[in-house]
């Protein structure tokens, strides 16, 4: 601290003599305790110059730069979400203006082990990270792919594949031909193959059960204030059977559902039908889309390369 003082009040303080233009002294105080004040500042307040935020992960590409357009963020979001379902590997684009006061690798780093991308206990992650103002980009790879997705691998990702493209200006040339290479390279590990989920396309029962339901209720209830308990809920199983072999082409699907629909509409209460959906409307309400994007535990430990154009 007083090598500070020295270098920053002393000067000024010396060209403040008796007699020595006062003005010029008084201009060069200022400036030494503004000094004094932005190094202080540094030191007492280190978290006064703000790290960027990590944005919340809600889809695989996220552009805060506005330099992809809609289209292509879209069709890059479907070549990782293709390959995430059929290999397991989680892959992620973050294009960001800048990470001052951070390095990029500091500034990766935070965000991965944010938004955990790959599967847990496989870490099977990988972000490309793009800040644009500071011309500077990084791949960051989670453990489970470091043996194929090496740093060499990945700085000649960078060098060959990418940085060319950014120089010319075409961003998304140079991250869509990015993404194509690091796919390329896991594609060659041997990794776990990806869990089923809720959504996916194995059980047509469980994709049809939205329209079953609403068709078990309307119908269910029609049918049996006609024909009576019995002979409606029977009714109800036969036609929603029907319904569900021919929209899943699968005869045991519509066994399954018609079966359901006969319990549901024989165990139902008087006051089945329209006024059981309108009853049960604030139960559905807040599903109004598929859910977001999110990781799966993925670790990382800092493997990968950074570049520059």
């Amino acid at each position: 601290m007083r090598k500070m003082w020295a270098v920053l009040v002393m000067p000024a303080i010396s060209l403040c003599r008796c007699g020595q233009r006062p003005r010029w002294c008084q201009l060069n105080l200022r400036t030494a305790a503004r000094g004094l004040l932005l190094v202080l500042t540094a030191f007492v307040f280190p978290g006064a110059i703000a790290e960027v935020a990590v944005p919340s992960l809600t889809a695989r590409v996220t552009d805060l730069t506005g330099t992809l357009t809609r289209a292509q963020q879209a069709s890059l979001d479907q070549t990782l979400q293709a390959f995430e379902a059929r290999k397991g590997a989680q892959v992620a684009v973050l294009m960001v203006p800048t990470t001052r006061p951070e390095t990029i690798e500091q500034y990766s780093l935070r965000v991965v082990e944010q938004w955990k991308l790959g599967r847990n206990r496989v870490d099977d992650g990988a972000l490309l990270i793009i800040a644009k103002d500071d011309r500077t980009l990084r791949i960051e790879v989670g453990y489970g792919l470091e043996g194929v997705l090496t740093d060499a691998a990945s700085k000649r990702i960078i060098s060959d594949d990418i940085v060319p493209r950014f120089k010319r200006g075409d961003f998304y040339g140079g991250v869509s031909a990015g993404i194509d290479r690091m796919l390329g390279v896991i594609e060659g590990e041997p990794l776990p193959p990806p869990e089923e989920r809720a959504g996916d396309t194995g059980d047509p029962v469980r994709q049809l059960m939205p329209i079953l339901l609403v068709l078990t209720l309307v119908l269910g209830g029609l049918l049996r204030s006609m024909l009576g308990r019995f002979p409606g809920a029977v009714a109800t199983g036969g036609a929603v059977g029907v319904v569900a072999w021919m929209l899943s082409g699968a005869i045991f699907a519509g066994i399954v559902a018609g079966a359901i629909a006969l319990l549901f509409t024989l165990m139902g209460g008087p006051h089945m039908g329209l006024l059981a959906i309108g009853g049960r409307s604030g139960r559905y309400g807040g599903r109004s889309g598929p859910g977001g994007f999110g990781g799966g535990g993925g670790g990382f430990g800092g493997g990968g390369a950074s570049g520059k154009w």
